[in-house]
């Protein structure tokens, strides 16, 4: 099956932080722009990162510029999302998305998509 797999939630007190990580199963990361997703409880999904295949070019969301950080190892097929000064409204269940456009990606609709990893922000 090609898909994402994601790991690395888990919970943690507010201004602390996680490492997410995301490796692709069945496609190769540096044929790939890459992306977060999270969706918190009754709220709709959110796009908050996208990393062109080269990782050169690189969009956060305001919602974690400063806070978040990719970086990818296409040598290792890898990406990993640093996110530091979390806040309760952080708390989400956390998806990794993968297509070789990045337009589809900020437009909700990536080819391939993670089984997602809980992030829970205690306050």
């Amino acid at each position: 099956q090609v898909q994402a797999v994601e790991s690395g939630g888990g919970l943690v007190q507010a201004g602390g932080s996680l490492r997410l990580s995301c490796r692709p199963s069945g496609f190769a990361l540096d044929e790939h722009a890459m992306g977060w997703f999270r969706q918190a409880p009754g709220k709709e999904r959110e796009g908050i990162v996208c990393s062109a295949w080269n990782g050169r070019n690189t969009y956060y969301s305001d919602s974690v510029k400063g806070r978040f950080t990719v970086s990818r190892d296409n040598a290792n097929n890898i990406l990993t999302l640093q996110m530091d000064n979390l806040k309760p409204e952080d708390t989400g269940m956390y998806y990794c998305a993968a297509d070789p456009r990045p337009a589809r990606i900020w437009g909700g609709f990536p080819k391939y998509w993670g089984q997602g990893t809980q992030v829970t922000v205690s306050s």
